[in-house]
């Protein structure tokens, strides 16, 4: 049996050591902190859930998650995914991801003014609006919970790695988030500490919504379920640069421009927060994710602000790279 050890206990780690229990490894977890520790980027109630992308290998790459967490449904018996649905708001109706659903073969429509403010959301005149049905959040804690529940992994919190070649393990996966650098210095990332805000909204879960940047194709602002205020909103990739391990407060220029927007976007919810909080982005510069093996050693930086919603599946390539060969 291959002894495999675990750097971090953020949501990749987690879902690693889910997807090497499945492969019949032999567990540990180390974790510095607690587990429900907010220190890092996997804390919180909810995370944007889309099948939506403008390249097709990101949907595929959803897809692939898709099926992982309704294995993880079903092993764990807990629901983790709430499909509320998902709107794409773009300036320019050539930044849709329409075209790409369409290679992949995934359910899409357009919608009016009208529709869109059905949903709860105002369209800006000229902008298009796209809608995925298989789309809305992952519960967080939960899954994050819901991984290590199912697992057959020991688990060790308090637990601070400050030398890969100190553990006891055959394979060492590194799933460090913002600390990776600590570890691996020639890892290619940045981390920026970003800010969010919660609102309170009535009524039946909203769709997840995002403002496409037109720049980079990539989501601008977003919206999404919170389970306890109803509203969660974030600026994507607005934070300044950190030290994981630094305390940071919430940016207040950024909340002010999120709540400007939650007050453009959103006329029926009250635009001032009711709570505001902070994560790290750990990000390369093309926002794909690390995950590669070097020797005994197999990485996972997996995140660019982009990631939890594909946990899944990058839990089961880092163990099929761990317990390659």
């Amino acid at each position: 049996m291959t002894r495999v050890a675990v750097v971090g206990a953020g949501v990749m780690g987690c879902a690693a050591a889910w997807a090497l229990s499945e492969r019949g490894a032999e567990v540990t977890v180390h974790e510095q902190f607690e587990l429900d520790h907010t220190h890092g980027s996997s804390h919180g109630r909810s995370r944007i859930f889309r099948i939506a992308y403008p390249e097709p290998y990101w949907i595929r790459y959803a897809q692939e998650a898709y099926v992982g967490w309704r294995d993880l449904e079903r092993q764990s018996g807990e629901e983790l995914l709430g499909l509320y649905g998902l709107v794409e708001l773009v300036a320019d109706a050539a930044l849709t991801s329409a075209r790409a659903l369409d290679e992949c073969g995934v359910e899409y429509r357009f919608l009016d003014a009208v529709a869109v403010r059905e949903l709860g959301a105002v369209l800006p005149d000229g902008w298009t609006a796209l809608f995925a049905p298989d789309a809305g959040i992952v519960l967080a804690d939960r899954a994050r919970h819901a991984f290590l529940e199912v697992a057959d992994a020991r688990v060790e919190t308090g637990s601070r790695v400050d030398s890969l070649a100190g553990l006891d393990a055959d394979v060492v996966v590194v799933t460090a988030g913002p600390w990776i650098g600590r570890l691996l210095p020639d890892v290619p990332v940045r981390v920026t500490r970003e800010t969010i805000a919660y609102f309170h909204h009535d009524g039946p879960p909203p769709p997840s919504v995002v403002d496409l940047n037109p720049a980079t194709g990539g989501h601008g602002m977003y919206s999404l379920y919170d389970p306890v205020h109803g509203l969660k909103a974030g600026a994507h990739h607005a934070g300044a640069s950190a030290e994981p391990g630094s305390d940071g407060a919430p940016d207040p220029a950024i909340v002010e421009h999120i709540s400007a927007w939650v007050r453009e976007r959103f006329p029926g919810v009250d635009p001032e927060p009711v709570e505001t909080d902070t994560c790290l982005y750990t990000s390369t510069a093309d926002q794909t994710f690390v995950l590669d093996r070097r020797g005994d050693v197999v990485v996972g930086s997996a995140c660019s602000g982009h990631g939890f919603k594909f946990a899944p599946a990058v839990g089961r390539r880092l163990a099929a790279l761990a317990l390659a060969g």
